[in-house]
């Protein structure tokens, strides 16, 4: 098998090696501990460790919450009797990787989230 070449430059020249561009989430060469968690451990006072960390407990906390109600609003599309490929319970207790009765709860409480939405 041949080896592959790069394209020539359109400028004429022979063609040019770039090293890649790093990755955006790509950490940078000079951490040294990767195990920082939003920059907490590298607080010092009390006072801005706590009020920082309860910005993120909170923020963290909202967006759990908002994820369930996504999961209780698919579930109720799911299991919504109108559709053709209606998932029953136990499917959909499988996907979502909950009992049954923790199943038929979040269907429920998705339609209740659907109907409060209205019709889109």
């Amino acid at each position: 098998m041949p080896e592959p070449h790069s394209a020539p430059d359109p400028r004429g020249s022979a063609p040019r090696f770039r090293r890649p561009a790093p990755l955006l989430f790509e950490p940078s060469e000079d951490k040294e501990d990767s195990e920082q968690f939003f920059d907490l451990d590298t607080i010092t006072d009390p006072r801005e460790l706590l009020e920082r960390s309860t910005e993120l407990a909170l923020a963290f906390r909202a967006a759990a919450d908002r994820a369930v109600e996504f999961q209780a609003m698919a579930a109720a599309q799911l299991a919504d009797p109108k559709r053709f490929d209606r998932l029953s319970d136990a499917a959909v207790a499988e996907r979502g990787d909950w009992s049954e009765d923790y199943a038929r709860k979040m269907i429920e409480f998705g339609r209740e989230l659907l109907a409060d939405r209205g019709p889109q």
